[in-house]
């Protein structure tokens, strides 16, 4: 976002939770965006219209996904996975192209024309082969069910009805409804779609041999991996409500029901060694390139700076912003701007892009040897505290914000800014990324003690349940090959 840019502080703000602003000098440093190979050729029962919407998206995709994830071991195993969807569907002869995303977010999904895309986040979090057949399964029957095309002409139809609404209706209350009954009418449609995916899901998995129940077992594992990753652990319950309530227990019920038409739990191949083998030492969290969190504390490499947040923020990076959350009313966004070599931080909060600033709030200060300043803002419940670092060509900025009093932000501003600091080369060296790491337990390790052993993350002990797949007091025996995360 260049500094000559106008906009509301709080716009700003609620840009910076949905991605914004590039973190650095230059956004293309920032991320890698690795070339693929030839991308899938339409096969017989692929449309044009399909081939269309997949070549669109492609690019988008990994531009928003961190690039190509580059594993020959990783990439390997999940194309095998897909090969055996694949003779397994109703449509063997369609052609798939699979593509690993560097992306740290547990996620998958297929678009129209055969592109299949999993991130490395996901394969981080699976257990096994069938937990990732599972997946991409459901992932497929989404385009064999021609739901992508499907859901378009229906998004056409809602936003059709939105504008009649707004044209034509005076009523302001009637023109609401509209666009509301409009919205949930999708949002049901989405879950009709979800459910008929996993049901032809869970029926390729089975017929290409996979576990049958390992949908189920996934389901349970993000539903718990999602606990964990939440910042507040509180829950919005309108929008669970428009995009999954009560999906979650119906899906489990449904993919359960599925599974049985396969036999009793124990069917079918899981695949766990020869899986785990294939992604030992599969990056895990943040992209190097993007610099990392570890705990309360940001570090990037190639930037070499630093910073560390309050004991209560929960941080987390983003290919465009840092970000950190204190409840539901107070969060925080960093990120970095071009500026001017002789613009001040002073003048640079002064020239026009924060939106209720505070006439006279501006104070100069410094920070560890750098020239730095702050200053206030408010705009509708929010109240903003703001503070800006000159680093060499480069302005950093936090914006705290916190709405209806919930939070001391000047505090955390204040102590965050001291925090901050340039990384000297020894302290870049060190900096590695995270991977996952193998190890075979041994007779008298328990799971806190194999917790020990992780690196870089908060709640080591839970953490290491969720990706191993162990219930809350289930121990862990010896000779079983388990993930821990390491540097």
């Amino acid at each position: 976002m260049g500094v000559g840019m106008r906009r509301s502080l709080l716009s700003l703000f609620v840009v910076a939770l949905l991605g914004g602003c590039q973190l650095g000098p230059s956004p293309s440093q920032l991320g890698r965006v690795e070339p693929v190979a030839a991308l899938p050729q339409p096969g017989p029962t692929v449309s044009p219209a399909e081939s269309a919407i997949g070549a669109r998206e492609h690019q988008r995709v990994l531009a928003q996904y961190g690039g190509v994830y580059s594993d020959p071991d990783v990439q390997r195993e999940t194309e095998q996975i897909v090969k055996r969807l694949v003779e397994a569907s109703d449509e063997p002869g369609r052609s798939y192209r699979v593509t690993i995303l560097n992306s740290p977010v547990a996620n998958a999904f297929a678009l129209p024309g055969g592109y299949v895309y999993v991130t490395r986040g996901l394969l981080a979090l699976a257990d096994d082969r069938a937990e990732v057949a599972a997946v991409l399964a459901h992932e497929m029957a989404h385009v064999i069910l021609k739901h992508a095309i499907a859901r378009a002409q229906k998004a056409q139809t809602s936003e059709l009805v939105e504008r009649v609404a707004t044209d034509v209706l005076s009523d302001s209350k009637a023109g609401q409804s509209a666009r509301l009954n409009s919205r949930m009418t999708l949002a049901s449609f989405s879950r009709d779609q979800e459910n008929e995916a996993d049901r032809t899901g869970v029926q390729i998995a089975g017929r290409a041999g996979y576990d049958p129940f390992a949908a189920s077992r996934f389901l349970d594992k993000l539903k718990r991996y999602a606990a964990f990753r939440s910042a507040s652990g509180e829950k919005d319950d309108a929008q669970n409500f428009l995009s999954s309530h009560p999906a979650a227990l119906e899906r489990r019920a449904l993919v359960i029901k599925a599974a049985r038409q396969f036999g009793a739990p124990g069917v079918g191949e899981q695949g766990r060694i020869p899986y785990l083998k294939a992604i030992d030492g599969l990056v895990y969290g943040d992209d190097p390139s993007e610099g990392f969190v570890r705990g309360r504390e940001f570090l990037h490499p190639r930037l070499a700076i630093s910073f560390k947040v309050p004991p209560q923020y929960r941080l987390e990076n983003t290919r465009e912003a840092v970000l950190a959350a204190a409840g539901r009313d107070t969060a925080m966004r960093f990120d970095g701007v071009k500026a001017p070599e002789n613009q001040s931080p002073e003048s640079y909060l002064a020239s026009g892009w924060i939106n209720g600033l505070e006439e006279g709030s501006i104070e100069p200060r410094t920070v560890n040897g750098l020239p730095a300043a702050v200053a206030t803002a408010v705009a509708g419940d929010w109240q903003f505290r703001i503070g800006a670092i000159r680093l060499g060509r480069s302005i950093y900025r936090f914006i705290f914000a916190q709405r209806g009093g919930s939070g001391d932000i000047d505090a955390a501003l204040s102590q965050t800014l001291a925090s901050f600091h340039r990384l000297d080369p020894v302290e870049v060296a060190r900096l590695r990324p995270l991977r996952i790491d193998l190890v075979i337990t041994n007779p008298g390790d328990t799971v806190q003690s194999l917790a020990t052993r992780m690196k870089g993350v908060e709640r080591g002990e839970e953490l290491f349940r969720i990706l191993n797949g162990l219930s809350d007091d289930e121990p862990i025996g010896a000779g079983r090959m388990v993930k821990v995360i390491s540097d």
